[in-house]
């Protein structure tokens, strides 16, 4: 019989079908499997479960496992097993092995003889003990089995020798399960998918939502602002998130850009020479000079640059500093004398220019260069305190 139905059989019910109807008993993840898992839970609410915890005796290879509620799935046939561990359940580690450590598993396991020819049918608290190594391994848990911890057993540990260092040697690796629909709190270190499209948990004291292929945070379905830390990517574009550096960042698509974009600026004390006529960006330093910034939503910006501009041995001919703006390999603005900063004579002379740019594709890098040259050929020019400015329009 492959259909089962609680409490309908004349003949009685069997536990295979008291397991395979339990269809709101834990988190699904597939339409007839769910969530092995603690159930979680504590006393006054202040922890996500207290169920089934390792409590290592300290300086010794001993230790209990806590009562608690579990439910253990396996295959779709077998259905799920709930368990109920009522009295602290004590656990004795072998001692660490003379030249190697190892990794153990503590698993709550189900036994049955129907199926695993086990002659046992119960469930039980156990040790995996695992195999001394080098870079030792934690060993494979057991079928029908939920591994509650790892444990670290050094090398030559024992009763006699300080034991087992249970502050660092525990990993707790409690996973949690709850009734459909309900709230899962989880690891920090869960990845587990999703059971359905709008299956909830909350990790790290944040509200995700499950989208059918990924975790998003829940301020998504509010328009909230994401906390730092908690987002690598968007979950869609508009989406508002905290940085870590406490600027408010939008996604675009594809990136976070600020959401309200500041101005850019950069600027040079190092002097440079050029005697080219055509526009160069290269002085005699061999250093381009640059600045890379992101077009606001408004696709305006204003431009500002300068410069302390000298001309050698001449009171009349002109240097000029203009900006060629590209974006990618595209130059977008070419350098042209009609939006330079111009300077003449021999002594130096700080002058700058402002412009506005317009029609500029919002969220795309553009990049600023500083490009120079004399107006008068033989004349050589030269330019100190070099700056590039822009700022967004709103």
């Amino acid at each position: 019989m492959n259909v089962h139905s609680a409490w309908l059989s004349p003949d009685g019910q069997t536990r295979e079908d008291t397991r395979l109807t339990q269809t709101g008993a834990l988190t699904p993840v597939t339409d007839s499997k769910g969530r092995s898992g603690v159930l979680p839970g504590s006393e006054n609410g202040l922890y996500r479960v207290t169920g089934l915890w390792l409590n290592g005796t300290a300086g010794a290879m001993t230790a209990t496992v806590s009562p608690g509620r579990a439910v253990i799935q396996s295959t779709a046939a077998r259905g799920a097993y709930p368990v109920a561990v009522t009295d602290p359940v004590p656990l004795v580690f072998a001692d660490g092995d003379a030249q190697y450590g190892r990794i153990d598993l503590v698993v709550l396991r189900i036994y049955d003889d129907l199926y695993d020819a086990s002659g046992r049918s119960e469930a039980a608290v156990e040790i995996v003990k695992g195999t001394p190594a080098t870079t030792p391994v934690a060993p494979t848990a057991p079928d029908a089995s939920l591994v509650l911890f790892t444990v670290a057993v050094a090398k030559n540990a024992g009763a006699g020798s300080g034991g087992i260092a249970w502050d660092t040697a525990r990993v707790d690796l409690r996973p949690t399960t709850v009734a459909v629909g309900g709230i899962l709190p989880t690891r920090s270190d869960d990845t587990a998918p999703g059971g359905y499209p709008g299956h909830y948990r909350d990790i790290d004291s944040t509200l995700q939502r499950w989208d059918s292929t990924a975790w998003v945070p829940y301020p998504k379905g509010v328009g909230g602002i994401v906390p730092a830390g908690v987002l690598t990517t968007g979950g869609y574009a508009g989406q508002y998130r905290d940085s870590s550096l406490g600027q408010l960042q939008r996604w675009n698509g594809s990136g976070w850009l600020p959401a309200v974009p500041g101005p850019v600026f950069v600027s040079s004390l190092a002097a440079g020479t050029t005697t080219s006529t055509a526009y160069t960006a290269t002085l005699s330093t061999g250093t381009a000079f640059t600045l890379a910034f992101v077009a606001p939503p408004s696709g305006a910006v204003i431009l500002g640059l300068g410069a302390r501009i000298s001309t050698s041995g001449t009171e009349t001919a002109q240097a000029h500093m203009s900006p060629q703006i590209t974006q990618g390999s595209t130059v977008v603005w070419a350098a042209s004398d009609d939006r330079s900063a111009t300077g003449s004579g021999s002594l130096g002379e700080s002058v700058s220019t402002q412009l506005r740019m317009s029609a500029l594709t919002a969220g795309t890098t553009y990049t600023v260069t500083a490009m120079y040259r004399s107006a008068t050929s033989g004349v050589t020019s030269w330019f100190d305190s070099h700056y590039l400015r822009v700022d967004p329009i709103a």
